[in-house]
């Protein structure tokens, strides 16, 4: 592992303002592809692509950090191919920041009774076997040059007995200190992930023990595996306020824009969630006064933007009407127009979020937004 001094010359954490009135907090993370402001929602790049949409547009919205997947990336087509194109950035035309997660959710997500201590194995759609380690882990992720890593962990399944937590993040530990030894790139900052279930004992010893190696940056990781959302807010309100103060502090897979507005009250600056995304492809979109189905007979004369204090580009040139066209037609255009427009929501109330933040006032602005959000 490089020294802290190396990485601090590349990656450091701003913290600009505390609401005097909660824990929120507006900051600047600064990494070697440019500074993002927070608090910050992250879309997900799966495949080192937003799906329905080219990185230009997403300069145009100012997103200014992307998620990608290092199993999927590992599968196809390869961090050695990526690494011989000049790294993710350059393969796929992106100048800013990129946030690579471990494959500690699909550990959750994908493997079937394959963790070892070595590592843990997955079978691909052909039927292959694919090992994920530590130092696999982040060796791929070293090959794609993001500007945040994420350390192996396993995310814990909802519900899981204390027996198994305890094992769990113990092991989790062990993972961590070699993801640590494998990291040698000091342009990249190495991010450690607290689990523990819904037990705040483990939650304790988790955090306690991940702090101890002095990364760059820490996470909240095993929430939104089924959960729901009164153990998620539980788990954010009593782990969140505890994270070192100097760091940014993330909460993966998160979320709703009611979740977000909660973890952002308890002191989180960053998170990811492919919500957004995928609902847009679906025809569910977000709005200051709630969701909507676009597929509804009631847009098909209604020619007011989707969301009409937005000022993108989507809203100031499209309808309602038009959109459930699209959608109707199976225009390709309607989920491009979507995804384009929900993520501008998304990154809209980042943005207002963070003014409230440094006005002291985002007890008033969550109040305010749920009060519209949560009426229909």
């Amino acid at each position: 592992m490089k020294t802290n001094e190396a990485v601090n010359e590349h990656f450091k954490f701003e913290l600009v303002h505390v609401d005097k009135n909660c824990g929120a907090r507006a900051g600047i993370i600064h990494t070697p592809h440019g500074d993002i402001e927070t608090p910050v929602f992250m879309p997900v790049g799966t495949h080192g692509a937003i799906k329905a949409l080219q990185p230009k547009e997403l300069v145009d919205l100012n997103i200014q950090i992307m998620l990608s997947n290092t199993y999927h990336l590992h599968l196809t087509p390869g961090s050695e191919l990526v690494a011989k194109a000049g790294g993710l950035h350059k393969f796929m035309g992106w100048d800013r920041p990129i946030l690579t997660d471990s494959g500690g959710f699909q550990v959750f997500s994908l493997q079937k009774n394959g963790i070892t201590e070595e590592g843990a194995l997955f079978r691909d759609a052909d039927g292959k076997d694919i090992k994920l380690t530590p130092e696999i882990s982040i060796g791929v992720q070293q090959n794609l040059g993001s500007d945040i890593m994420m350390a192996f962990d396993e995310c814990i399944p909802y519900p899981a007995t204390e027996k198994y937590v305890e094992n769990s993040i113990a092991r989790t530990h062990r993972w961590l200190d070699r993801s640590v030894e494998a990291w040698t790139n000091p342009k990249q900052a190495l991010f450690g992930i607290i689990q523990g279930g819904v037990y705040p004992k483990y939650r304790d010893i988790c955090l306690e023990e991940v702090v101890k190696r002095d990364l760059p940056g820490y996470a909240i990781g095993g929430v939104s595996v089924g959960e729901g959302p009164e153990h998620m807010e539980a788990i954010v309100k009593y782990t969140g306020p505890k994270m070192p103060v100097n760091k940014p502090r993330y909460v993966m897979g998160v979320g709703l824009p009611e979740d977000l507005l909660m973890i952002w009250e308890n002191g989180i600056d960053m998170s990811d969630c492919i919500i957004p995304t995928k609902f847009a492809r679906g025809g569910t979109l977000f709005t200051n006064r709630g969701k909507i189905r676009i597929d509804h007979k009631n847009y098909r004369r209604d020619f007011y933007p989707i969301e009409p204090n937005l000022k993108d580009y989507v809203n100031t040139h499209f309808t309602r009407a038009y959109i459930k066209h699209l959608f109707d037609s199976n225009e390709i255009l309607g989920q491009i127009l979507a995804t384009a427009h929900n993520i501008a929501f998304y990154k809209s109330m980042a943005v207002r979020a963070r003014e409230a933040i440094l006005e002291d006032r985002f007890v008033e602005f969550k109040k305010d937004f749920l009060a519209g959000y949560l009426k229909n």
